[in-house]
């Protein structure tokens, strides 16, 4: 370690204890997995379940409240103009979005009115479609949102991310050309949920330490499906039993994909530079002279932990991260999952879609291939869907491609992909679809491969 840092740590302790500790209550809150009734789960997923369990039946209530509330916001926002919301950033980038996301705050709202009511169209309000959004998933997010966006400072705000972005750039630069902090991304969202990750990338995007290829790869390829899910979606195609392989597939797949899908369009031809329009440092990653990747790990940390003044910002921070997604990202998700939810259900199109896998499946000998090709692209929609169509499939090997294909795939608009649309992070819904099938093009020959040596 250089002398530099020893010196300074002499001098001072208090940026150990500013770096140490709030880091320490970060990782054991996002990423200390713990087993809770036979199930692996970490802290922040237990404190959501319990706000669950705290406002059961009210959260559907809650929720299409915030969502409608969101909207007569812009609307009046929209009309009135305001001056003082020119002075209130945060509030701005609540309720004055662009035309499009105004549209799509306005769906939302009038989705999450019908479904709350039952009222309009039963389609709408369906539990394979609006009901599916609104009862099932909303609740789930918002409470995530509330403990995961209150909580999230303590990754954010205290070196935790500059120290591990020193020891791991070695790793993440060769393999993924990422910076190493984004290794955190990843394991939150493997540890906790693809949402956490989300919300993490959005925020380091936003404060300028992800360009926006960094943060469009991130969000796309990191905000990895929790292993609590994965357990769900195996069980679902009665196959609980190979967990363990199956879980091993999945990361095999998912790492193929994460070098892969990242370097080609529309990835690869996302610019490399920051919010505010910089380019990005070509010797970012270069160690000092005189440090060793720890030394500067620990320095980059105690400077971005001496910056925190007050404990009151840190609650500000958090506050504000909670109440941005919560208003922020639930009407997205209500409209678009709906949406895309109502199309898998009610027309042929994803049906239609999967049709040119045939052969690719075919050439891949996976059993009952007419079958599993309607399952394919149906996963856009939402990554339980082809679980669900897989249980008639006779095939044990065939399920457990469907199974595994439904994980790696990772952008489903009932979730991960309306969050993706409704945070800050630079995609667009075309540029999710083509990394959607980019990513199923990917995986399905290493999963096939991976089948075939099971079973």
């Amino acid at each position: 370690m250089s002398e530099q840092v020893i010196t300074g740590a002499k001098k001072r302790k208090a940026p150990w204890l500013m770096f140490i500790l709030p880091s320490f209550i970060g990782v054991l809150l996002f990423m200390a997995p713990i087993t809770v009734g036979g199930e692996i789960t970490i802290p922040i997923a237990l404190m959501a379940k319990a706000i669950q369990n705290l406002f059961e039946g009210s959260l559907t209530a809650i929720v299409t409240t915030v969502i409608t509330l969101t909207a007569l916001c812009s609307t009046l926002v929209r009309l009135t103009k305001p001056r003082f919301i020119e002075r209130k950033p945060f509030i701005a980038n609540l309720f004055k979005p662009s035309l499009p996301w105004y549209i799509v705050q306005l769906l939302g709202a009038t989705f999450a009115i019908l479904t709350f009511f039952k009222v309009g169209p039963a389609a709408i309000f369906d539990g394979n479609t609006g009901g599916l959004v609104l009862n099932d998933l909303l609740p789930v997010l918002f409470a995530v949102f509330l403990c995961a966006g209150f909580f999230l400072p303590l990754l954010t705000n205290f070196g935790l991310l500059e120290f591990f972005g020193a020891m791991l750039t070695k790793v993440m630069r060769p393999l993924f050309n990422l910076p190493g902090r984004s290794a955190i991304d990843c394991l939150a969202s493997w540890l906790a949920d693809g949402s956490v990750g989300v919300l993490l990338t959005s925020k380091q995007y936003e404060e300028g330490f992800y360009t926006k290829r960094e943060a469009a790869v991130i969000g796309t390829t990191f905000s990895a499906v929790s292993i609590t899910f994965s357990l769900v979606v195996i069980a679902q195609v009665k196959l609980e039993h190979m967990f363990l392989p199956f879980y091993a597939t999945v990361c095999l797949a998912g790492v193929v994909a994460a070098i892969v899908v990242p370097r080609l369009p529309p990835l690869s031809r996302k610019r490399n530079e920051y919010v505010c329009g910089t380019p990005a440092d070509a010797n970012m990653d270069a160690l000092p002279n005189g440090h060793t990747v720890l030394s500067f790990g620990l320095e980059k940390a105690f400077e971005r932990a001496n910056k925190v003044t007050s404990l009151r910002k840190v609650v500000n921070d958090g506050v504000k991260a909670a109440v941005d997604m919560v208003f922020g990202v639930l009407p997205v998700v209500m409209a678009i999952g709906t949406l895309a939810l109502l199309i898998a259900e009610n027309t042929p199109v994803f049906d239609w879609l999967g049709k040119p896998f045939i052969p690719l499946l075919e050439l891949l000998q996976i059993p009952e291939a007419a079958e599993a090709s309607k399952t394919i692209v149906v996963g856009f929609a939402d990554m339980f869907l082809p679980a669900i169509l897989a249980a008639d499939i006779q095939s044990d090997l065939t399920r457990f491609v469907i199974a595994a294909l439904s994980v790696t795939q990772l952008i489903y608009m009932s979730e991960i992909g309306a969050l993706l649309l409704g945070s800050k992070i630079p995609v667009k819904a075309w540029e999710l679809f083509v990394i959607f099938i980019l990513r199923t093009l990917v995986t399905l020959p290493v999963i096939a491969l991976m089948a075939h040596l099971i079973f």
